[in-house]
């Protein structure tokens, strides 16, 4: 094996989402001389962010002041918010919008091509930006401090030979690694293991948003209206709410969250999402309409009392890898700007030397986490039912989180009951008619592109688990839980169980939601080839 090459840095950023970009772009204005690199799995830049998303500018009129003079090319206004609770063939709208969901003075905008509009303004500063790059491995110093990554190999088969366009990765080392990944990094999930960086916080916690584009006939949108619900089609232990944004050119923004902490082993957080499109205030909006992108992605929701060490020797977490979204808000931007901002502000103050010791007391010290502290207790309450739910977040805001408890967060994987405890929640469902009929075809509008000659991602430690074990106490939940129906037991009859557990990778959309809820926690995801995976356009 010949040696790797290696490119040096001063620092080196995983992730081109909002938070690394934020990152270099701050340091590259405090300290031009430093040399800065971003490094992106994706294809394209944004071809991997999902969200719903409607941001707070005040983190971004900080970082570019006039960036309201030439916006992201899908920015619009917010002017009017509408919350509902559902039942399946109605609702009630809420008289008050709850203060946290107020969006006078925000934006919605497309946090995909919000990225792809941030990184040539990067690269203008100096910034080197390299998308397809996938960091598959950390390097580490010989005292075990983060010395930077190594870029995954291409041209790797299936059963781990070369074929003829083998590239060997090459190393990135830097000073400092600041990892930008998103929720549920598969880098930051070692470091966290490595150096024990949630010895002192909660388990994270997270939720599945499932994401479509549509256009839809002449007269129907109202661009910047803003509308969230709660309440049909989840049960009342089963946290779940959608988003609805009108945008310009008749387009419409929708989606469905639900939280990784349900109990049900049989709930389907993609039926769950196609159910409410068929509501009747929702389907009046799409019928007719074309759905044009669609996608998944993991949220982290685990709060303030979920907050990781954000620091280690020669690296630091920043935006959702360190897990700063606002759950009650349901806005992480403009905490991972402000991350972004705060780390490259805490490097920049240094001299020569850069070093990550420090940036976690900085971090905690910050507004990023003085809002967090606030509404730490909101999403735990929900953990006790909707209706328990409702009247305890009516209380945090009225209090502003100052009550003297804190309400503790365990891993979603555990909340998961064996079929024969199971509450068995009646599904009120309708019938549905609007597209996409199944997960396949939702896989489809992702455009999600793997070379089917690699080795699987997804790593399953223990298959006869899957076939035994799995299946007698949860009945194969990956089936359900997964929006892109990754994973099947198929018959076998030379297995000695007659079945098997088929891994459909190309399949995948990153949404790393089985690494998340696998109740045995044997399923690692890892990241494939760099450029591989979903390409989503403006979601």
């Amino acid at each position: 094996m010949s040696e790797r090459d290696v490119m040096e840095y001063d620092v080196v950023a995983v992730g081109a989402g909002p938070a690394g970009l934020s990152f270099a772009i701050r340091l590259k204005q405090l300290k031009p001389e430093l040399s800065v690199c971003v490094i992106e799995k994706s294809s394209t830049i944004g071809a991997h962010i999902l969200s719903g998303a409607v941001i707070e500018p005040g983190p971004l009129d900080s970082l570019l002041p006039g960036w309201r003079d030439n916006p992201p090319p899908v920015c619009v206004p917010a002017t009017e918010d509408e919350f509902w609770f559902l039942t399946k063939t109605g609702g009630t709208k809420f008289p008050i919008v709850p203060p946290q969901m107020n969006n006078h003075g925000n934006f919605i905008v497309s946090l995909g091509a919000m990225c792809a509009w941030l990184a040539p303004q990067a690269e203008a500063l100096g910034v080197e930006i390299y998308p397809g790059f996938a960091a598959a491995e950390l390097l580490y110093d010989e005292a075990g401090a983060v010395a930077g990554v190594r870029i995954g190999d291409m041209g790797v088969a299936k059963d781990g030979s070369h074929k003829s366009g083998y590239t060997q990765g090459i190393d990135i080392k830097a000073k400092v690694t600041v990892l930008a990944e998103g929720a549920r990094g598969h880098l930051t999930k070692q470091l966290v293991r490595r150096f024990g960086l949630d010895a002192e916080s909660d388990p994270q916690n997270y939720s599945i948003g499932i994401k479509e584009l549509w256009q839809v006939p002449e007269g129907r949108v109202k661009p910047g209206k803003i509308v969230h619900s709660l309440g049909w089609p989840a049960d009342s232990h089963t946290y779940g709410g959608s988003f609805l944004y009108h945008l310009n050119n008749n387009q419409i923004a929708l989606g469905y969250v639900s939280g990784l902490d349900y109990r049900d082993p049989n709930y389907q957080p993609y039926e769950a999402f196609q159910q409410w499109k068929n509501h009747p205030s929702v389907k009046a909006l799409l019928e007719g309409g074309t759905i044009l992108s669609a996608g998944a992605r993991a949220i982290v929701t685990g709060g303030w009392q979920s907050l990781p060490k954000v620091e280690m020797p020669g690296a630091l977490l920043i935006g959702d890898t360190a897990g700063l979204l606002n759950v009650p808000k349901i806005k992480g931007t403009h905490q991972a700007i402000r991350s972004g901002m705060l780390a490259a502000e805490h490097l920049g103050a240094q001299g020569q030397g850069l070093s990550s010791a420090g940036f976690d007391a900085k971090l905690r010290a910050s507004p990023a986490m003085a809002e967090l502290r606030k509404v730490r207790n909101i999403k735990p309450g929900f953990k006790k039912g909707l209706w328990f739910g409702l009247v305890n977040s009516g209380w945090e805001t009225v209090t502003m989180g100052l009550s003297p408890w804190t309400w503790r967060c365990k891993p979603d994987w555990n909340s998961l009951q064996k079929l024969d405890v199971a509450e068995r929640p009646k599904r009120d469902y309708v019938e549905r008619s609007l597209a996409p009929r199944d997960r396949l075809a939702g896989v489809y509008f992702a455009a999600t592109e793997h070379d089917e000659d690699q080795p699987v991602h997804l790593k399953v430690s223990n298959t006869d688990i899957c076939v035994t074990k799995c299946a007698e106490e949860y009945g194969n939940p990956c089936q359900r839980f997964c929006p892109a129906g990754v994973y099947e037991i198929v018959a076998e009859a030379s297995a000695p169980s007659g079945r098997r557990l088929q891994i459909n990778a190309a399949n995948c959309v990153h949404c790393k939601t089985c690494d998340i809820k696998d109740p045995y926690q044997i399923i690692t995801w890892v990241t494939p080839e760099g450029g591989a995976g979903p390409n989503y356009q403006n979601l």
